[in-house]
């Protein structure tokens, strides 16, 4: 187990808890012991588990009544029962389920199956939580319904009542997976599907229509808008949550694949413009290392921005590109000590769009287009190529702005020398606001030299 479980043990037999607590510990999980249901139902209500495993005969409350409890309580109805009994008939395990459990393990078989069930469920109820799903449906019921089985499986629901509260609600919080029933007022499901797989960012989403109508030419007419599964009403809540859970699963395998698959791309790509970056940089000593201390200083204000992690490796890539288009600059005007006449710098104006030309036809690149283009525009829409102004400006571009006018200032140029950090770091805010984006400038003031000089990439 990767991460330590926190596993409640529940059973009023001290030998068999001492037995398991010892057997969960060897495999890293933390443990808390309860001699019987209705302590167990205390315990669970006062503290995160991960897992409860509980026997079925105990005094007060026996298992399947603390499990029936759990799953009846919004507090504790995500977390997963793994019931572990010596009743070992069909009719017993049968019972375990259908109150909520998630397996059922005879105590017989305890010391071959327990471990394996036990990674199993936490495996799947962790996947589970870091899910979040979309319901919507004008039916108070059926969204009870749904919303409760669904976090019963450890998911996180957001609701709505119809499409247009829908989009809303897509709109505070991208969700994993959409389910939506069809008539609805304001906005029917088919208008909010259409809507929804219009967007290429949110087309990728699952989407599953439920339905009382059940006619062949409805459920083609949805799944050619874009729709995953069509479940006809009343449907079983099981049979909703495991077409859940394989879908989500089976996209997640998937999304792994072809981010990984991007990763190599990109790489492979990304070697291939770092030699045409060197051979750019080649042409001036003073450019040398320009574009990679652009990247450092990239990266380090995103993470001062808090930044995910991915984001923050585009960055960085953002960064060694943002100046491809220089290499499309003249030598004589490139290298030229002194100041730029207008037509001259009318040539160098048109790098940012010459960058473009050159990656544009490379699709694992295309997120970083915008930071080549915008890095010289202005937040007071007095920069090139296209005047954009504040937040018209890519975040990216907006970072790269920041970083690229800072590696300019602490390094030697032909016609100045290098700034200390300090007195940069007071350029940069003298322009906050006017030529830098406000946010970006507050980010590098509470960097350090150490931090802007020595970021490992």
């Amino acid at each position: 187990m990767n991460q330590q479980p926190h596993i409640l043990i529940v059973d009023d037999s001290a030998t068999t808890r001492a037995v398991l607590s010892r057997q969960l510990e060897v495999y890293g999980a933390k443990v808390v012991q309860a001699e019987d249901g209705e302590h167990g139902w205390e315990l669970a209500q006062n503290a995160e588990f991960d897992l409860i495993i509980s026997d079925v005969e105990m005094p007060r409350l026996n298992g399947y009544e603390l499990c029936q409890r759990l799953k009846g309580d919004e507090r504790t109805r995500s977390i997963p029962v793994i019931i572990l009994s010596s009743l070992d008939a069909d009719r017993d395990i049968e019972k375990g389920f259908m109150v909520g459990a998630a397996a059922y393990v005879a105590k017989s078989d305890a010391h071959m199956h327990l471990i394996e069930n036990i990674e199993k469920v936490i495996k799947r109820f962790r996947f589970s939580r870091s899910r979040c799903i979309l319901v919507v449906d004008d039916s108070v019921l059926i969204r009870k319904m749904v919303v409760r089985s669904l976090e019963e499986a450890g998911f996180q629901v957001m609701i709505a009542e119809n499409g247009k509260q829908g989009l809303a609600r897509i709109q505070e919080r991208r969700p994993d997976m959409i389910i939506s029933d069809i008539r609805m007022p304001e906005m029917d499901g088919i208008e909010f599907c259409k809507r929804v797989h219009a967007d290429p960012d949110l087309a990728v989403i699952p989407f599953i229509v439920m339905s009382t109508n059940n006619e062949r030419g409805l459920m083609r007419r949805l799944f050619d808008l874009g729709a995953s599964s069509y479940l006809v009403k009343p449907f079983n809540m099981e049979q909703l949550v495991i077409i859940v859970e394989r879908m989500l699963s089976d996209q997640f395998l998937i999304l792994i694949k072809q981010k990984e698959t991007c990763r190599v791309e990109t790489k492979m790509t990304m070697t291939g413009i770092t030699s045409l970056i060197e051979a750019l940089e080649a042409r001036d000593p003073f450019f040398t290392g320009h574009s990679e201390g652009v990247a450092r200083i990239m990266a380090q204000i995103g993470q001062q921005m808090n930044l995910d992690q991915d984001t923050i490796e585009s960055l960085v890539m953002a960064g060694r590109v943002h100046d491809i288009g220089m290499i499309s600059v003249p030598d004589a005007i490139l290298l030229k000590p002194d100041k730029l006449t207008e037509k001259e710098f009318a040539v160098v104006r048109k790098h940012p769009k010459e960058g473009v030309s050159i990656l544009e036809a490379i699709p694992s690149v295309q997120p970083l287009l915008p930071v080549i283009l915008q890095h010289h525009e202005r937040f007071d829409g007095k920069g090139y190529p296209n005047g954009l102004k504040g937040q018209e400006i890519t975040l990216w571009a907006r970072i790269a702005a920041v970083a690229d006018t800072y590696n300019a200032l602490t390094s030697d140029r032909p016609y100045r020398k290098y700034v200390s950090h300090e007195e940069a770091v007071k350029i940069i805010e003298s322009v906050r606001g006017t030529q830098l984006c406000p946010d970006c400038v507050d980010a590098i003031k509470k960097l350090t030299p150490y931090q802007l000089g020595t970021f490992q990439l």
